[in-house]
This record gives C-alpha cells, sequence and structure tokens, in this order.
C-alpha cells in the first residue's frame, strides 16, 4: 500500500488529533491524505474533498463513528477500497477497530495481513410520474416514515411486479444485513449476517398485526408506491440524507452492482461484537 486517506468525524477534536498522530507515525512510510476540514485544522498540506475519498487510494481510514464511515461508504462507492473504521465512541457496529488496536491494526493492513467483509449496497431511485428525480446508493437502508404529528400512511408493495401487500404503518424500512442492527432491528426486524446479499423489508409500528418483516433475495427490485396524499413524507437514506415523498411517487430498491469492503477486526469476531453491543446474555 501506498496511499491513504483518513476521514475524520466532523467537529471531533479526538479524530483530528489521532489523524496528525497517524501522519507522525505512518507519514514517512506510506502518503497519507486527509479530508479538508481536518488538513484546515492541523495546517497539513496534503488533502482531498469528500466527494473524491477513495480516489486513488489503496486504504481508507475512518475515525469517528458509524454515520462517519457511512457518508464515506456513499462517497467512495465503486471505489472498492478497503475501509478501515475506528470507533471513537458510541456503537460503532461498523466501526469494529478500538482506538488502542489502531497502530498495530494498520502495520499489519500495510503489511497486507488482514481480512475483509464484503458489504451490499441498495440502489434506491425516487420516480414522479413515470421519471427519474432522485438516487443514492446506500449501506445502511432507506426508511419512508411520516411526519411526527402526521396519520399513518399507505406504502403500497410491490416484488418484482407482483402485489406483495398495501402497508398501513408509520413507515417502512428497507434495510441491508449491514443494516439490520440499526432501525430495522428497533422495529421488529431480524438480525442478518452481515456479509449475506438479501433486503428487509420492516414496517414500522403497522396497523395490521400480520404484517411482519420480510427477507428478500438479492436478485429483486422492490417497488413502494406512496398511496397518501395529505401527509408528510420523507425518505431517508442511511439516517443522514432526506427528500420529501409527495403522493403516487415511487421508490425502487435494489440490490446495487457497489460493494463496501470492510477491514475486519483482527480481535474480536461478529457475535463477540453482537454481544458486546447488544449485551447478549447480560442479566
Amino acid at each position: 500500500m501506498k496511499t491513504i486517506h483518513v476521514a475524520c468525524k466532523r467537529g471531533k477534536d479526538e479524530a483530528i488529533r489521532i489523524a496528525g498522530e497517524l501522519i507522525k507515525t505512518f507519514g514517512k512510510s506510506v502518503e497519507i491524505f486527509v479530508e479538508e476540514e481536518t488538513a484546515s485544522r492541523l495546517a497539513y498540506g496534503k488533502s482531498f474533498e469528500m466527494e473524491h475519498v477513495g480516489e486513488g487510494a489503496d486504504l481508507i481510514v475512518v475515525l469517528g463513528g458509524d454515520g462517519t464511515l457511512l457518508n464515506v461508504s456513499r462517497h467512495g462507492k465503486g471505489k472498492e477500497v478497503p475501509i478501515l473504521g475506528v470507533n471513537l465512541g458510541g456503537l460503532g457496529f461498523l466501526t469494529e477497530t478500538s482506538l488502542e488496536e489502531l497502530p498495530a491494526t494498520i502495520a499489519k493492513v500495510l503489511k497486507g495481513d488482514y481480512g475483509i467483509s464484503k458489504r451490499i449496497m441498495l440502489d434506491v431511485t425516487v420516480k414522479r410520474e413515470g421519471k427519474g428525480i432522485f438516487a443514492m446508493s446506500v449501506l445502511n437502508d432507506a426508511v419512508i416514515t411520516k411526519d411526527a404529528l402526521a396519520r399513518i400512511i399507505d406504502i403500497e408493495t410491490y416484488v418484482n411486479g407482483e402485489y406483495l401487500t398495501t402497508y398501513k404503518a408509520d413507515g417502512l424500512i428497507f434495510s441491508t444485513p449491514t443494516g439490520s442492527t440499526g432501525y430495522s432491528l428497533a422495529a421488529g426486524g431480524p438480525l442478518l449476517y452481515p456479509s449475506l446479499p438479501n433486503i428487509i423489508v420492516t414496517p414500522i409500528c403497522p396497523h395490521t398485526l400480520t404484517n411482519r418483516p420480510i427477507i428478500l433475495e438479492e436478485s429483486v427490485e422492490v417497488r413502494a408506491q406512496l398511496k397518501s396524499s395529505e401527509e408528510k413524507v420523507i425518505l431517508t437514506l442511511d439516517g443522514q440524507i432526506g427528500f420529501p415523498l409527495e403522493y403516487d411517487d415511487e421508490v425502487l430498491i435494489g440490490r446495487s452492482s457497489y460493494a463496501v469492503h470492510l477491514i475486519k477486526s483482527s480481535s474480536r469476531g461478529y457475535f463477540e461484537i453482537l454481544r458486546t453491543k447488544l449485551k447478549w446474555g447480560a442479566r
């Protein structure tokens, strides 16, 4: 490896400090670039814009939390650069590596001693009157949800053109296995092993108790059409990007041709992370 991109959580002093330490420790053996805001804070001359993260890089180091990594994954899609997520507090399902492990882990990665967990992304497209007006790829989930004060909404849903059901609910979550530990889990959805290629559809507080989450195979296209005209409804991508929906808008969801390559933690497996983060077995 010759080039590393370092992305920090915005406004987090600790992340910026650690980025500076990485430059001092590894800057002589590899070329290190940091995103613009961090470069400015460090008065460092090698920087990149977030829109270009991963371009020309052999490794991306994310200093922050899962939200920072989700942002990097959207901007870095298609580049297939290994991402090392470093957890600086919070839950951290995606940012598996601890701060204490970081120097030794990077040293191993630079020698080629690391494993990869390949995670699928979802392509999400909004059509209005038959025309595409918005598109994005997500690593965690796409959520159709009503305004806090609105009544339940109707979402007519099809899988590969075949009618599934009309959900009457507070909303609908379309999740990857990576995102199965997030909003989908909180709404009663199942946990899926993160390297699986499935799509999870989870209703939020469905009006009909028989509506349950469903796991779909990777090759399907899901079409969800908003059938409520008087409610304020938002499509939220990875919990970070919002897009307002109107009556009869169609949201199309399918597996993306892009994938995210996360470097596995060398000291703990997926089930240990679940036990630690979700407190499995705790009394």
